[in-house]
């Protein structure tokens, strides 16, 4: 096609031209591109199918994974319905054992045989493949790391580690599913199930028996403790290098191991004999002594084995002993409990609650914070359980005195229902997990061998301890009670919780699988001869702890590091934090009567005519009660009352003070006691 171009000179022209080329330009374009298109049409089409195949993989990739996350939410459902139901199952059974008064076994042994029965079925009876690819890769890595990264045709995948399988299941992998679903993280014993134990421990302690047998409290917790560590950790390791020598030893132990063994098991949590001594009022003095030892050595057991796990010598041997280390690792004790102490102290001290007119924002901020005490120990690297002890000690003390009445009953009935339902679903699980859990290491030596060390590292803790108090003790620690505290060291969530944190190792699981057997016969064996145990040693039951006027409590029976305590506490921490105890203005100086009319609450001038309070029947002498408030004075030659609820009755004639009732020997020609500050 050949195309003129004509010029002319002549009107319009040029534009009359160019608008007859114009169509035949477009048309030529037009072909230009089509030829262009086709050209270059083959790869441009398959960039285009490929980026539609990716968009239509990922569109399908998201729906699977919605239905595998769906299917996923199913089956934790319906674990934790299996647990739901099995506390289910316990309460009935305990409601139908109180009924009929059967005391040979604990709910919490109960709950063990019902997750023992359900562990059997989960194991045996229902079986769910995992949907897993026989593809295997081989990647070098000198540890097993948490979380792995995989690179795949430009995309990443997370995967987390599972656990452990042995070399016989790599080619085929087919495993129960289900057992690993009800597997939880051991983190969820210590951040929300251990808390509330631990908190209702300290904020229901009967601190009047508490504190008349503390120094004998403290010695078991402390020395006792430690003693059965070193005795059970020395002769487990006797043990091992016994099954090294004979070839029953499939993996390293160390000598740590056996201590940290020795730790964990020396943890005792007697629940199911303190439910039948509660049930059978039994005498309150063997009560505090069991009660007080097993709530404190907790602590100290926790303390002790983070100690033993930190004991890192310098060198390549880090299992070779050294003084340098050994000293660290006390001091670590030392420094990890203290610090404890003082921040379980510190929160419970704040949490001065000013929200009485709003009880339900009381109570939620109450809750709150003992249950953040916990967490922020963990997270400022010391120890939650000593933390929340002390809290919930600190909390009843000064605390509760500030709550409203209806937050005081609310608070103590929510941490009694979180106490009881996190302990029974506990044992439930350690009877699961005997099942469950996927590396067990059952040796019958260990197994025997960790039986007799834990009776021997009891009876070194209470038979030498005893004999040793009882030489400064007045109310002195009979045979009967020194028995039947060696035969109620049952072991129970602490020891479980303990354990079951770290099973890594060889080591680690021997001693969890030989744990869960300690646990499960101590608390069959010896909470459910509790009973049998007190009849044979003679012990008294059906002893009113408001009654027991053959053991009133004296200046020589409290301890007198408490008694020091307890006056500077009652005349001056007290008024302070409190709305109880007599007003600075009558403790303080005269010449510190401003700040004292600024740090005392208008609640505690309204309560200056207080004669007592819950704690005073532990420093006063019985027939002698004599206290000062400002120009009062108030004398008795009657016994005083031990609990100020209870109400006593002398002729008519009774002095009432905010809820006290002191008896007062009186004429009856002589008018009753009076002041014009005070209403009788």
């Amino acid at each position: 096609m050949a195309l003129k171009w004509t010029v002319g000179p002549g009107r319009g022209g040029t534009g009359t031209q160019w608008r007859r080329l114009l169509p035949l330009l477009a048309a030529s374009l037009c072909l230009c591109v089509c030829v262009c298109r086709a050209s270059s049409s083959p790869r441009e089409q398959q960039q285009l199918q490929q980026q539609q195949q990716e968009e239509e993989d990922s569109a399908m990739e998201n729906i699977v994974t919605e239905k595998k996350a769906e299917e996923s939410h199913r089956q934790d459902s319906a674990d934790l319905l299996i647990f739901i139901l099995l506390l289910t199952l316990t309460i009935l059974t305990i409601w139908l054992f109180k009924h009929r008064r059967f005391r040979f076994l604990h709910e919490t042994g109960l709950a063990m045989i019902y997750g023992l029965l359900v562990g059997v079925v989960l194991r045996y009876g229902i079986h769910v493949s995992r949907d897993v690819s026989n593809v295997t890769l081989s990647c070098h890595v000198n540890a097993s790391p948490a979380t792995l990264l995989v690179h795949s045709k430009g995309k990443f995948y997370e995967y987390t580690l599972k656990g452990e399988i042995s070399a016989s299941e790599v080619d085929d992998v087919q495993d129960n599913e289900m057992l690993r679903k009800v597997t939880f993280d051991p983190e969820v014993f210590f951040n929300i199930l251990l808390p509330p134990i631990i908190f209702h421990a300290g904020y229901s302690l009967k601190r009047r028996h508490f504190f008349r047998n503390m120094g004998s409290i403290l010695a078991y917790a402390f020395m006792g403790t430690v003693v059965s560590c070193f005795v059970i950790g020395l002769l487990m390791y006797g043990c091992v290098m016994l099954m090294k020598h004979m070839g029953q030893l499939g993996g390293e132990f160390f000598f740590t191991d056996c201590l940290f063994f020795g730790a964990i098991v020396s943890a005792t949590d007697p629940v199911t004999v303190l439910a039948i001594f509660n049930e059978l009022q039994v005498d309150v003095d063997l009560y505090a002594l069991l009660f007080g030892e097993s709530v404190l050595n907790d602590a100290v057991a926790v303390v002790l084995s983070s100690s033993i796990v930190a004991y890192q010598p310098q060198g390549d041997n880090s299992h070779t002993f050294e003084v340098v280390a050994m000293f660290k690792s006390f001091g670590m004790f030392l420094g990890v409990f203290s610090g404890s102490f003082a921040l379980g102290v510190a929160t419970g001290v704040v949490t001065f609650t000013k929200l009485r007119d709003f009880q339900l924002l009381e109570t939620a901020l109450f809750f709150l914070m003992s249950w953040s005490t916990f967490l922020l120990a963990e997270a400022c690297g010391f120890t939650g359980v000593v933390a929340v002890l002390f809290c919930g000690i600190t909390q009843a003390h000064y605390t509760f005195n500030n709550l409203s009445p209806e937050s005081q009953d609310r608070t103590k009935q929510l941490f009694e229902l979180l106490n009881f339902l996190a302990e029974n679903f506990i044992f439930s699980y350690m009877g699961l997990t005997l099942f469950t859990f996927q590396n067990h290491v059952f040796n019958p030596m260990f197994i025997v061998g960790a039986f007799v060390a834990v009776f021997l590292g009891r009876a070194a803790n209470i038979y030498p301890l005893s004999f040793l108090l009882n030489l400064g003790r007045r109310n002195k620690i009979r045979s009967n009670f020194q028995h039947m505290m060696m035969f109620a060291g049952l072991r129970g969530a602490m020891t479980f919780a303990l354990s079951i944190r770290d099973t890594a190792t060889y080591a680690r699981q021997m001693m969890f699988s030989t744990t869960l057997l300690v646990v499960f016969f101590t608390v069959w064996f010896c909470g459910g001869g509790t009973t049998q145990m007190l009849s044979c040693q003679r012990i008294r039951v059906g002893v009113d702890s408001d009654q027991d006027n053959s053991r009133q409590s004296t200046k020589q029976e409290s301890a007198w590091l408490f008694r020091i305590w307890y006056n500077f506490d009652h005349n001056y921490l007290k008024p302070i934090l409190t709305h109880s105890g007599p007003p600075l203005t009558a403790t303080l100086p005269a010449c510190c009567g401003p700040l004292a009319h600024f740090l005392t609450s208008p609640q505690a001038f309204e309560n200056e005519c207080q004669i007592k309070d819950d704690d005073s029947d532990l420093i006063l002498t019985d027939g002698d009660v004599n206290l000062n408030y400002g120009d009062i004075t108030v004398s008795t030659d009657g016994a005083a009352a031990d609990d100020p609820d209870r109400e006593l009755a002398y002729g008519d004639h009774e002095l009432v003070m905010r809820g006290t009732r002191l008896v007062l020997p009186m004429d009856d020609s002589e008018p009753p006691f009076t002041d014009p500050r005070c209403r009788l």
